[in-house]
């Protein structure tokens, strides 16, 4: 039995790729409404996919990263609310610190244990509980990262709207530090490179190059060559250590790690941003 298409799936499609509502429809036709398949129908057929990797989140809160005393590990919570107004109240931001504070000294690994954890004689769970009675707003313990390296800088940006965490392996400065946290912010890498891609989702860059190639009228090892070389283009972009380095395009980041020291890495990262 097909699936039922409504309006608001299409629109929910064409928000998340900015493709036409009629190019949308037919993709979730065509992939009988699987989102993903739709989004890997419209790459296939040409279409601009405008959020390959859109942040899924949409309700309003804080973004709180930050380390411990000796920088050897870092947090990043997310609070939600439903408004803006709630998000920007000084008594918000304050309880959202709080619970960021508790997770570096709690020892926390995963949001269940961070909610589970006690603040202030009770769980975070029932002291989030207690904020909704005050409020009038549902909250929710959102998400929690945390990342252990030999060195570790921590980032917010814009009013509490995104925490970046960046795990080194050796010492940094503060300015390579946020250097390399804003390039996250800016760039959203999916990982630190091409070794850090899923099998999964390269098989799936390759299928989708091999069908646009094929589309063009070239087959064999020449479309094989081109699918690569797409492939590649893929990590370039959207893995960090090739990405060209924001605040100089004529370097990539790993030019820029290396002229900093030559041996220094970056161990692993994370990103959470509201909307």
């Amino acid at each position: 039995m097909a699936a039922t298409i409504t309006a608001a799936d299409v629109n929910k499609l064409r928000q998340q790729t900015g493709a036409g509502m009629m190019d949308c429809r037919k993709a979730l036709v065509e992939s009988d409404g699987d989102f993903e398949q739709a989004v890997d129908y419209l790459r296939k057929k040409g279409q601009k996919v405008a959020a390959l990797r859109s942040d899924r989140e949409t309700k309003e809160g804080v973004i709180i990263a930050k380390t411990n005393a000796d920088g050897t590990t870092g947090v990043v919570v997310a609070l939600g609310c439903e408004t803006d107004f709630v998000a920007k109240n000084e008594d918000f931001v304050k309880f959202a610190q709080s619970i960021v504070d508790l997770a570096l000294s709690s020892g926390a690994n995963t949001l269940e244990e961070l909610g589970a954890a006690t603040l202030d004689g009770a769980s975070v769970n029932d002291k989030v509980n207690d904020q909704v009675a005050k409020i009038g707003e549902k909250i929710t313990l959102a998400k929690f990262e945390k990342i252990s390296a030999a060195s570790v800088t921590s980032y917010i940006h814009g009013n509490y709207r995104m925490g970046v965490l960046v795990g080194f392996s050796a010492p940094v400065s503060e300015e390579v530090g946020k250097d390399i946290a804003m390039q996250i912010a800016a760039m959203n890498p999916i990982a630190v490179d091409a070794d850090g891609v899923s099998p999964e989702l390269v098989a799936r860059e390759k299928a989708i190059a091999i069908e646009q190639i094929a589309a063009e009228g070239k087959t064999g090892d020449m479309a094989e060559k081109i699918a690569i070389g797409k492939v590649n283009k893929f990590f370039k972009e959207n893995t960090l250590l090739p990405q060209a380095f924001v605040k100089d395009n004529n370097k990539s980041v790993a030019d820029y790690l290396k002229s900093v020291n030559a041996d220094l890495k970056v161990t692993g990262f994370t990103r959470i941003a509201l909307g």
